[in-house]
């Protein structure tokens, strides 16, 4: 039964890597569309998140961790807007790097993955309750 146990804290582990992954995509669907308020000024940069595997002694077992969350450098573009505030002396604006469509799809991947720890959790917790009623 402590392999169960066990299964259940990694998958818990992964289910929190993942929780951080959706908080920082909402964060980039938010600021889709935030500019810079002067001239010169950056954007709002999409944001990123690393995972790396980490050895937990008293499990035993790799588990999952938040590497790093980091600003996307690619580069900005920028969109013809000589009334906004933000605009160069040309009249461009330097808009976010965030593309909403690459957003949802990777919310729907964090989504599924978060879901799978779920179900193994699930799953071990269901396994232990047949165990422990066969002991009966």
């Amino acid at each position: 039964m402590d392999d169960l146990k066990i299964s259940s804290t990694i998958a818990s582990h992964g289910m929190k890597a993942q929780a951080t992954r959706l908080r920082v995509i909402s964060e980039n669907l938010a600021n889709a569309d935030s500019t810079a308020e002067k001239p010169g000024m950056e954007p709002y940069r999409r944001k990123l998140v690393t995972f790396r595997n980490q050895l937990d002694r008293h499990l035993e077992a790799d588990t999952v961790k938040v590497k790093k969350i980091y600003n996307d450098q690619s580069k900005l573009q920028s969109k013809y807007d000589p009334t906004h505030p933000g605009a160069d002396d040309k009249g461009y604006v330097q808009v976010p790097n965030v593309n909403p469509l690459v957003e949802m799809m990777d919310m729907r991947e964090a989504q599924r993955t978060y879901e799978a720890n779920m179900n193994v959790i699930s799953t071990s917790r269901q396994m232990v309750a047949k165990t422990l009623e066969l002991l009966k």
